[in-house]
């Protein structure tokens, strides 16, 4: 008897996997909250049932419809937090594999996904799995979850990578063409070719493959499970493509509104020129400017700091350097560092900036000096 097979999820990677399935002779069955009604009509002869959705709520609501017919296993292929799959697996008992895929439609279709399969009947559904690529068997459902979430997280910092290179490159003046033929032979080259028609705009309207949306979702779960800083959950949440679009318009976006570095420019003048006044374009009246001197901590009112510029560049002005290293924007506030090359002294700036009424100000300015002996 053949292996009946029902795939709930009938998203861009549900379809895909029904298609693949019944493309190599599997009886599939498929539901989605679009067809209506209750997915138990799907399920109920099937024996390997397939989550293919969005999210650990998505999981738990469709579990709450369904009663699995007695042998058959539940395989979880959705992207979740490690702490929700452990929970669905005690849930569901011996029967839950919990299988997260490495991959996108195309992969789907030429059946070349990596499956990170756990669970006590791996063996039972290997040769649903092997259609769709290759199985790596993992520990725990936990563990399947968690490695999922991280090697999303490298995909996001190759596209944040991407994104960088792009804009460096325009502003050095090269055309895109030539910037992406050869990004395509390094280390990027992958992301490159598969994403180069949302890059060049070759196509005017080419379908999402992976969705700006899915990928924050996923960060945003690893930021969340780990508690350690990654930065890139938020600046994908906060992406201009908009949640529906392709991951790969995320490296086409400019990472910080020029009106952000408006006040860090400022500064930057105000410094190199050793005429103050520029500060009152760059920092609020309020702000207040600190940091180690001489091993003591001090704090500056902004005139405080404003007397100590003598209206004229210092005498080794043509030795010194400034570089804007970082920014961060999250709605109506800002992160920056820079650092500054002053003779045998090096310092990092930490500016707070602010939006108010549509333009950027410093609010305040922490520092650290590392001096050459």
């Amino acid at each position: 008897m053949s292996t009946r097979v029902a795939v709930v999820g009938l998203g861009r990677m549900g379809t895909a996997m029904e298609s693949r399935l019944r493309e190599k002779t599997y009886d599939v069955a498929g539901w989605s909250r679009r067809h209506g009604g209750s997915p138990q009509a799907a399920v109920a002869d099937a024996d390997v049932v397939v989550l293919a959705l969005f999210d650990g709520r998505a999981c738990a609501q469709v579990l709450d419809q369904i009663s699995l017919k007695s042998g058959a296993v539940l395989v979880n292929t959705s992207t979740i937090a490690p702490d929700e799959a452990a929970a669905l697996s005690e849930r569901v008992g011996p029967a839950y594999v919990h299988a997260p895929v490495l991959g996108s439609v195309p992969a789907v279709a030429d059946g070349c996904l990596t499956v990170l399969a756990a669970g006590a009947e791996v063996a039972r559904v290997r040769g649903v799995l092997t259609v769709l690529g290759d199985v790596i068997e993992v520990a725990d459902a936990a563990t399947a979850a968690a490695l999922k979430l991280v090697a999303n997280s490298s995909l996001a910092g190759a596209l944040l990578a991407l994104r960088d290179s792009l804009q460096q490159a325009d502003a050095l003046g090269l055309p895109r063409s030539d910037t992406l033929d050869v990004l395509a032979r390094g280390p990027l080259g992958g992301l490159v070719s598969r994403k180069r028609p949302f890059l060049d705009g070759t196509d005017s309207s080419p379908a999402a493959q992976f969705t700006v949306g899915a990928l924050a979702k996923d960060a945003t779960l690893l930021a969340d499970a780990t508690q350690v800083p990654f930065p890139v959950a938020d600046v994908l949440a906060h992406s201009q493509a908009g949640p529906d679009a392709d991951i790969g318009l995320v490296a086409t976006e400019a990472p910080v509104d020029d009106a952000v570095l408006r006040p860090l420019r400022a500064y930057v003048e105000g410094h190199a020129s050793g005429d103050p006044t520029h500060f009152g374009d760059a920092f609020l009246p309020s702000a207040h400017i600190e940091g180690l001197r001489d091993d003591r901590f001090v704090t500056w009112t902004l005139d405080e700091y404003v007397a100590l510029f003598p209206g004229r560049p210092a005498a080794d002005e043509s030795t010194r350097r400034r570089r804007i290293d970082s920014v961060q924007v999250h709605g109506t506030v800002a992160t920056a560092s820079m650092t500054l090359w002053h003779g045998a002294d090096t310092f990092t700036d930490v500016f707070l900036l602010v939006d108010i009424g549509g333009r950027w100000w410093i609010a305040n300015k922490a520092y650290h000096r590392d001096r050459t002996p």
